[in-house]
Formats: structure tokens, sequence, C-alpha cells
């Protein structure tokens, strides 16, 4: 059964051309892992909300846009083996490709898929 990486993270506005070419980059890397696909999204109608909401989750700031990115996975157990040997992959190390956005607000997730149609 498939399996789902979800991210969301704030970007400055003015690094999009920086961010795509480093999720570009990152797809590439994933492909080589196993992953079956790659989406990443720009937010462009995004609303602030009053209790939650996209923005509010990544404390986007004014000069920044809400990025909504997923990766489809074969299985978990694909998943997992490939997360554990790309954290060990010197293309993620940061200090050799720094990421165009304030990772600390960056909320990510594994999910099962209910539905898929």
């Amino acid at each position: 059964m498939t399996y789902i990486d979800g991210f969301v993270l704030a970007v400055p506005t003015a690094n999009r051309d920086a961010y795509k070419k480093y999720a570009e980059g990152y797809a590439s890397i994933f492909k080589e892992a196993g992953v079956l696909n790659v989406v990443e999204t720009w937010g462009s109608d995004v609303p602030d909300g009053k209790l939650t909401s996209f923005p509010m989750a990544v404390q986007c700031k004014a000069d920044e846009t809400v990025v909504f990115s997923w990766m489809i996975w074969p299985s978990k157990e694909v998943r997992d083996v490939a997360w554990q040997k790309l954290m060990k992959d010197p293309r993620f190390d940061p200090a050799v490709n720094p990421m165009p956005f304030d990772g600390k607000r960056m909320i990510y997730g594994g999910f099962e898929v209910l539905v898929n149609r």
C-alpha cells in the first residue's frame, strides 16, 4: 500500500526560484531512493485563519509564502529504509546543500492512504 510523506513550510517569497531549484534537486535524490512521485506546490490562495491555518502553523511572515508538498512512496517499508539511507547521504547535509527556508518551522509527517480515487 502506498505511503505519503507530507510537508508544510514557509519560504521567503524572494527565494521562490532558489526553492524550486532546491526542490528539483531533492526530488531527483528521492526518486533514486524509490519515491514514486514528488509534488511541490507554491501557495497562491492560502488564507489566514482565526483559530488555525497553514500560515499560522508555520508562523508564516508577511514576506513569506506557504509551500505544501508531498511524496508518494510504494510502501511505508520502502520509505523507512530509504529515509535511513537518505539521512546518511552527504547531499542532505545543510552545510553542503543549505535550505532556502527556516527548517525549524517546517511541519512534516508520514500518512497511510485511506482513499485514493
